[in-house]
């Protein structure tokens, strides 16, 4: 069983042909998400929340990291709590494996995060220091279907969407603390993710315009 949030109403039949229960809510309402995810009754509460533009594109990109910062910071509190509140087991969080502080390469998860990333900081913080078993899932920055990008964006530290996605189903089950989930490029460092989390490096061929792609489990 799977309860889905959105702030959206015209996106609760979108959740519905998935399988997921909806509930339209907004995470800054701490009384109704805590309300919410209590009579959801979870063992398992995946945080992917994010408040950024579609495709990354907008006039205003200062302005939508600063929005997104703050429900990093004051969302995954209202989040935490309303997950103890209810007696969840294990949060799964969204993070950033491009948040490193600057260092030797390949970055490993015990590497410092930069502190200008305040609010990976403060969402890594509350999660790992939340009454139940938490995972910290590192994302690259994503691509592939509905991210806006069809290839990998400069800079090294990427991961398909679709492996993100792998990624998250298998912390389920698996896992415990930090995992960078991204491509092998030496950027970030891989091998915890493969040995302990049970997701490899993600593979990719082209060919044409079509991307192929498939996932390598160890």
């Amino acid at each position: 069983r799977v309860v889905g949030t959105t702030r959206r109403p015209e996106k609760a039949s979108m959740l519905e042909a998935l399988g997921i229960e909806p509930i339209v809510l907004d995470v800054y309402d701490a009384k109704d998400l805590r309300e919410a995810v209590v009579a959801a009754e979870p063992e398992i509460v995946l945080h992917q929340l994010t408040d950024l533009p579609a495709a990354m594109k907008t006039d205003d990109m200062a302005s939508a990291l600063a929005r997104n910062a703050r429900l990093r910071e004051v969302g995954t509190a209202n989040l935490v709590a309303a997950a103890a509140a209810a007696g969840a087991r294990r949060m799964i969080a969204q993070s950033l494996a491009f948040a490193y502080a600057p260092g030797p390469l390949p970055h490993a998860e015990s590497a410092p995060i930069n502190p200008s990333a305040t609010g990976v900081l403060s969402l890594e913080r509350q999660v790992d220091e939340g009454p139940f078993d938490s995972v910290i899932l590192r994302y690259g920055r994503l691509w592939g279907p509905g991210t806006g990008f069809d290839a990998p964006q400069p800079g090294g530290c990427a991961v398909h969407v679709d492996a993100a996605a792998y990624a998250a189903t298998l912390a389920i089950e698996v896992g415990d603390g930090p995992y960078n989930i991204a491509e092998e490029t030496g950027v970030v460092a891989t091998a915890r993710e493969g040995t302990e989390l049970g997701w490899w490096s993600f593979l990719w061929l082209l060919g044409g315009s079509a991307g192929v792609v498939r996932n390598a489990i160890a």
